[in-house]
C-alpha cells in the first residue's frame, strides 16, 4: 500500500460529503412527485368508491317457496305424526357467503299430515291441528322467524352458522337457537336446519304432561320438530 497524505485524505472526504449531499437532495426531489400522486389519488375519490362498495356488499337472497320444504314432527307415547308446512316467504341477508340476518314466514293453514293414510282420520287430525288446541290458524294464519344474531361455526361439513332468532307462533314470541348450513354454489343458495322447540312456550299445551295429569298413554311430548330445506330459483 502507498501512504496517503493528510491533505489528500481531506480532499477525498470532502468529495464524499458533497456526493452524499447531492444524492440526498436528489432523493428528496423525487419524493415530492410521489406524495403529490398519492394526494391526487385521494382527492380523486377512488378511496371513497372502494368504501362505498364495501358498505353496500350485503344483499338479500330470496328463497323459492316451490323449491323449499318445511317438515314438522310431533311424538306421543303411542307413536308420532309428521307432515309439511308451506313456506310463504323467506330471505337471508348475505355478505358474500356470510349470513347477516333474515326473515321467514310459514303458512300455518297449509299444514298437512303424511303418516295417516286413511282420508277421514287424516282430515280429523288436520282439523284438530288447525284448532285452538294447537295452532289456531284462523286467528294466526302465519308463523314468523326473524334472525337476530349469527355466528360462524367451525368444524362442520359445509358452511355452518349458529342462529339466534325470534320465533312467533300464535302471537307469542320466544328466542330460539339452532345450527344451520347455508351454501352458495353456481349462483344458487341452499339452507338447511333442524329445529326443536318446546311447544308449550307458544301456548300449545294440549296433551302436555307438564300441564295435565291422568293422561296415561295419551300424553303428547312437548318437543315439536321442524326440519327446513330451502333453495333459491
Amino acid at each position: 500500500m502507498y501512504p496517503v497524505s493528510a491533505s489528500s485524505f481531506m480532499k477525498v472526504s470532502i468529495l464524499a460529503v458533497f456526493a452524499s449531499l447531492s444524492a440526498t437532495s436528489t432523493f428528496a426531489a423525487d419524493e415530492k412527485p410521489v406524495e403529490a400522486k398519492i394526494e391526487k389519488k385521494a382527492k380523486s375519490g377512488k378511496a371513497g368508491k372502494a368504501s362505498k362498495k364495501e358498505a353496500g356488499s350485503e344483499a338479500k337472497v330470496a328463497f323459492d317457496p316451490s323449491a323449499s320444504v318445511v317438515k314438522w314432527a310431533g311424538e306421543k307415547v303411542t307413536g308420532k305424526h309428521d307432515g309439511e308446512i308451506k313456506l310463504k316467504s323467506g330471505e337471508l341477508l348475505m355478505s358474500g357467503k356470510e349470513v347477516k340476518g333474515g326473515e321467514f314466514v310459514l303458512d300455518m293453514a297449509s299444514i298437512t299430515d303424511a303418516d295417516i293414510k286413511d282420508p277421514e282420520y287424516n282430515k280429523k287430525l288436520i282439523t284438530h291441528l288447525k284448532s285452538d288446541d294447537f295452532f289456531n290458524v284462523e286467528k294466526f294464519p302465519t308463523a314468523n322467524l326473524k334472525i337476530k344474531k349469527v355466528t360462524s361455526v367451525e368444524g362442520f361439513v359445509g358452511p355452518t352458522f349458529k342462529i339466534v332468532a325470534d320465533l312467533t307462533i300464535k302471537g307469542k314470541t320466544n328466542e330460539i337457537e339452532f345450527p344451520a348450513v347455508v351454501d352458495t354454489k353456481e349462483g344458487k343458495t341452499t339452507a338447511t336446519a333442524n329445529i326443536t322447540i318446546d311447544r308449550t312456550k307458544w301456548d300449545i299445551k294440549y296433551g302436555s304432561g307438564k300441564f295435565f295429569t291422568g293422561l296415561g298413554d295419551k300424553v303428547i311430548k312437548d318437543d315439536f320438530k321442524i326440519d327446513v330445506a330451502l333453495a333459491t330459483k
